[in-house]
């Protein structure tokens, strides 16, 4: 897979890198998903439940905008660059939202338990000290892996 942040690095007065990031591919979405879901699964193994309790909504976020090219035909979800001020409101982390764009939002009900378990993260966890339990942790992975399935 192309690294989607070799478009450019520069670094700033700070020392901290600016990274312009190209729009993605479908592909890259999914391969960028399942590399998240590898990632949650990991971290689980060593213990780290936050870490991989908050990976998991990144690949079902990736999934969700894998299914959004699919769904309306598009070559790159657009992410920054030319065109992206006119996709400003798929530019989110809400999987209300992606759900909606992606055409899947029917589909919600047949999977339910799997959904409620899901709609328990948003992106800003990273910033809440409550600890994420092992069995809340297993059961967020499994809901991802139901529905990444169908996405996918």
């Amino acid at each position: 897979m192309k690294n989607p942040y070799d478009k450019s690095t520069i670094i700033n007065e700070k020392g901290f890198a600016n990274i312009s990031v190209d729009n993605l591919t479908p592909e890259q979405l999914k391969e960028l998903s399942n590399e998240r879901m590898a990632d949650a699964k990991a971290l689980y193994a060593a213990g780290r439940c936050d870490g991989a309790f908050y990976i998991c909504g990144y690949a079902v976020e990736m999934g969700l905008k894998y299914k959004i090219c699919k769904t309306l035909d598009w070559d790159e979800y657009p992410v920054s660059g030319k065109g992206s001020e006119k996709h400003k409101s798929f530019k989110t982390h809400k999987f209300e939202d992606l759900l909606h764009y992606s055409g899947t939002e029917k589909q919600k009900n047949a999977f339910i338990a799997e959904w409620s378990i899901l709609m328990k993260w948003d992106s800003e966890i990273r910033y809440s000290s409550i600890k994420q339990t092992p069995q809340d942790v297993k059961l967020m992975i499994e809901a991802t892996e139901t529905i990444l399935s169908k996405l996918l």
